[in-house]
C-alpha cells in the first residue's frame, strides 16, 4: 500500500501525519507563528510521523505521552535542543484534537484510582470552594498527592492517625527549605481539613500538622530608589515591541504595586479608558476596581498601538513571540530582573516593586488603611508589616542620655 506523502515548500513528508500537514501549517499561522518558523515545526512534524510509522502506530494513537517518548528518543539520537519544540508538538495535538482523529484511547483505558479520583475532587473544592489562585491550586493538590504517596500502601484513609500525618511532616521537613516545607503544610492541611468535611475521615486531622517557623528577617520592607526606579523605565527601549511592552508593564508594577500574577492576568476589558479606572483580579477571586494612572495609561496605549502583537487573545500582555499566547507571571519576573541587568542595578523581582509602592506611601504618611486598599491586603495585619519601627531611624531621633545624671 502506498504511503500518504506531503511536500509543503522545502518539507516532505511520509507517514500517518502527512495528510495533516496543511491543518498543521494553517494552525501554526493562526498562532502568530513566522512563515521560518513554520517551516520550522513541518519538519517536526515530519519526523514524528516518520517515528510513528516506524513503531506502526497510527494517529489516533497520538498522545502527550507518545510526544514525550519522540523528544526522549530525538534527544538520545543528538538532535540539538534547538530542533526540538514541545509547545509545536503541543499545538500540533491541538490541530489533530480539533479535527476529531485523536482516539483519546491513552485516556479511555485508563482507570481513574480512589486516590485520583479524590486529588480531583480536592482540586474543585480548591477553585469552587476556596477560590484560590491557579498556581496555588496546583501546588496544593501536588502536595496532598506527595502525602498519599507516602503512606503505606494498605493504608485506609478512614483509619489515618495523627501518627501518620507527624511521620509526613518530619520527612518532608528534612529534605525541604524552611519555605517549602511551610508550603507543603499549607497544602497538607488544607487537604486533611477538606478530607474531614467530605467524610473520608472522622477527625479533623489539621492541627496534627504543625505549623513550621523559620527566622523571620528583622529589616523593613525594602523598595527600590526613585533613581533606582527611573533607570529600570530608562532602559527599556521604546523603538521596539518588546521595548514598549516591558516599559508598560514596569510602569504598572511601579505606579500600582501589583503582583506579578495581577499584571500577568490583566485583561484588555478590565480597562475603563473613559472612567480612567483598572480592575485588578486578585487572589481568591477579589475584584478591585483601581484609578488608572497617567503615565500607566499612556504606557499601556503606546503598547496597545505600537507594540502589541495581533491576536485575538483578550489578555493585555502577550508574549513577545510566537504563540503570541499571554504572558505567566514568571515573564513578569524575568522582565524586572532583565530590566535590572539593563540598567546595572542590583536584581529585584516583581514583588520589591510592590514594595517601593508601600514604602513610598508609607513616607508620605498615608494612613495603613488607605495602603491596604491600594496593596489589596484581605488583613490589615499584612499592612502593619511596612509600620514597623526601623530602629535605624529611630536612634537619629533619640535625645543623648544625659551624663553625669541620678
Amino acid at each position: 500500500m502506498a504511503r500518504a506523502t506531503s511536500r509543503l515548500s522545502r518539507v516532505q513528508m511520509t507517514g500517518p501525519l502527512a495528510p495533516f500537514a496543511k491543518d498543521f501549517r494553517r494552525g501554526l499561522a493562526e498562532r502568530g507563528y513566522t512563515a521560518w518558523t513554520r517551516e520550522h515545526q513541518l519538519r517536526q512534524m515530519a519526523r514524528l510521523s516518520a517515528w510513528l510509522e516506524e513503531r506502526g502506530l497510527a494517529v489516533a494513537e497520538l498522545s502527550p505521552r507518545r510526544v514525550e517518548e519522540f523528544l526522549k528518543v530525538e534527544r538520545a539520537g543528538g538532535r540539538h535542543k534547538s530542533d526540538l519544540c514541545r509547545p509545536g508538538l503541543r499545538c500540533l495535538l491541538d490541530v489533530l484534537g480539533g479535527l476529531g482523529v485523536l482516539a483519546g484511547a491513552e485516556d479511555a483505558a485508563h482507570e481513574p484510582s480512589a486516590t485520583e479520583v479524590l486529588l480531583a475532587s480536592f482540586e474543585l473544592h480548591l477553585v469552587a470552594e476556596r477560590g484560590l489562585a491557579p498556581r496555588t491550586v496546583v501546588g496544593y493538590v501536588r502536595h496532598a498527592a506527595r502525602f498519599m504517596d507516602g503512606l503505606a500502601p494498605d493504608a485506609e484513609l478512614a483509619s489515618l492517625a495523627p501518627r501518620a500525618v507527624t511521620e509526613a511532616v518530619l520527612a518532608e521537613s528534612s529534605r525541604l527549605s524552611v519555605p517549602a516545607a511551610q508550603y507543603f503544610l499549607a497544602g497538607l492541611r488544607a487537604f486533611l481539613r477538606f478530607c474531614f468535611i467530605e467524610g473520608v475521615i472522622g477527625v479533623d486531622l489539621s492541627a496534627a500538622a504543625l505549623s513550621m517557623t523559620g527566622r523571620r528577617r528583622s529589616s523593613l520592607p525594602r523598595g527600590i530608589d526613585p533613581s533606582d526606579a527611573r533607570a529600570l523605565l530608562d532602559s527599556c527601549d521604546r523603538r521596539t515591541a518588546l521595548g514598549r511592552r516591558d516599559h508598560a508593564l514596569l510602569v504598572t508594577l511601579l505606579r500600582l504595586g501589583l503582583r506579578a500574577s495581577e499584571v500577568a492576568g490583566l485583561r484588555l476589558d478590565d480597562i475603563d479608558w473613559r472612567a480612567g479606572e483598572l480592575i485588578v483580579r486578585g487572589k481568591a477571586g477579589r475584584a478591585d476596581r483601581l484609578p488608572l494612572p497617567a503615565d500607566v495609561g499612556e504606557a499601556i496605549a503606546a503598547y496597545l498601538r505600537r507594540g502589541r502583537p495581533k491576536s485575538d487573545r483578550r489578555e493585555l500582555f502577550l508574549r513577545a513571540r510566537a504563540p503570541f499566547g499571554p504572558i505567566a507571571p514568571g515573564t513578569v519576573g524575568s522582565t524586572v530582573r532583565r530590566a535590572c541587568r539593563r540598567a546595572g542595578i542590583k536584581e529585584v523581582g516583581p514583588h520589591r516593586l510592590r514594595h517601593t509602592v508601600a514604602c513610598e506611601l508609607v513616607a508620605a504618611h498615608v494612613p495603613l488603611v488607605d495602603i491596604a486598599q491600594v496593596l489589596r491586603h484581605k488583613s490589615l495585619q499584612s499592612t502593619a508589616l511596612y509600620a514597623r519601627v526601623d530602629l535605624d531611624q529611630l536612634a537619629l531621633l533619640a535625645a543623648p542620655w544625659p551624663s553625669g545624671a541620678r
